[in-house]
């Protein structure tokens, strides 16, 4: 049964993932048209600084900090009220407290177009973590914390890449026409974010291996590794395509999501309604 009293947090969510769904859609749309131009794909700082310049930037980047302060916000108030009912056993709290690091991290992120339009943006995304990482790796410990931060990362890559291997994120999409027949590009979204962020986890854990900070970084740094494998270009382009669908799961998430406890009884997953035709036939 839904939870009348939470209803409130529903807005929130689904400006949170529309927010992502902006965001993505920015670094993948930049990135393309860039390398239409000859260019190369850009990293998140560079792909908002990009839009900056534009008529609207500054409309836009407004909206992409405000949809990420509220998927912080979102993300603080699932955990908090156990709004997908993960539980209070060891497992549900661990995802719990996932949830509210991932919250914060976006809300960091959020401070990103706040610094492009009032703040200084003398250095880009790649510089300001090497310069962080190499004060990380002249503690005593650092390289041992990257390798850590690495290993949770990679994690994180494997679980998206496993996500769209089970197409588990069914059970929380709402069944329609849309989610029914269009599947397949958002199984594609999902693999692709899998991909970026399992390279961003490897090249963080080059860092700690080489103590080499300029090794590691954000999509920016996973653009420039995969531009350098054979068939590089080839690469980057459809992972700049993989992660446009990505803005269109975030998008669909924020449309169709369907959240446990606020859920209305005779609401049908996808999962439930695939799982139904199967029987049926």
């Amino acid at each position: 049964m839904a939870d009348d009293n939470l209803n409130w947090a529903m807005p929130v969510m689904r400006a949170g993932y529309a927010g992502r769904a902006l965001v993505y859609l920015i670094v993948s749309g930049v990135s393309l048209f860039t390398i239409w131009q000859g260019g190369e794909a850009k990293g998140t700082s560079d792909a908002l600084a990009t839009i900056e310049r534009s008529p609207f930037g500054m409309i836009a980047l407004v909206v992409v900090a405000l949809g990420l302060f509220a998927y912080m916000i979102w993300r603080l108030i699932d955990a908090w009220f156990d709004l997908e009912q993960h539980g209070t056993d060891a497992k549900g709290l661990f995802a719990r407290a996932g949830q509210a690091v991932t919250g914060l991290i976006h809300g960091a992120l959020g401070g990103l177009p706040l610094l492009l339009l009032f703040g200084s943006t003398d250095s880009g995304e790649g510089s300001k973590t090497a310069f962080y990482l190499s004060k990380l790796l002249s503690w005593p410990m650092g390289a041992i914390v990257i390798g850590l931060a690495a290993a949770l990362t990679m994690g994180a890559g494997v679980y998206y890449l496993h996500k769209a291997w089970s197409q588990s994120y069914r059970e929380a999409l709402q069944a329609n026409h849309f989610t029914l027949h269009w599947n397949r590009l958002l199984q594609i979204g999902v693999a692709a974010q899998g991909a970026s962020v399992l390279i961003i986890g490897f090249l963080i854990g080059l860092t700690a291996w080489r103590h080499d900070p300029d090794a590691a970084g954000g999509l920016d740094k996973a653009f420039g590794w995969l531009a350098q494998q054979a068939y590089g270009q080839l690469l980057v382009t459809a992972m700049c395509i993989g992660l446009l669908l990505f803005a269109l799961f975030m998008a669909v998430n924020a449309a169709y999501r369907i959240v446990p406890r606020l859920k209305d009884p005779d609401m049908m997953s996808l999962a439930q309604e695939l799982k139904q035709k199967a029987e049926s036939r």
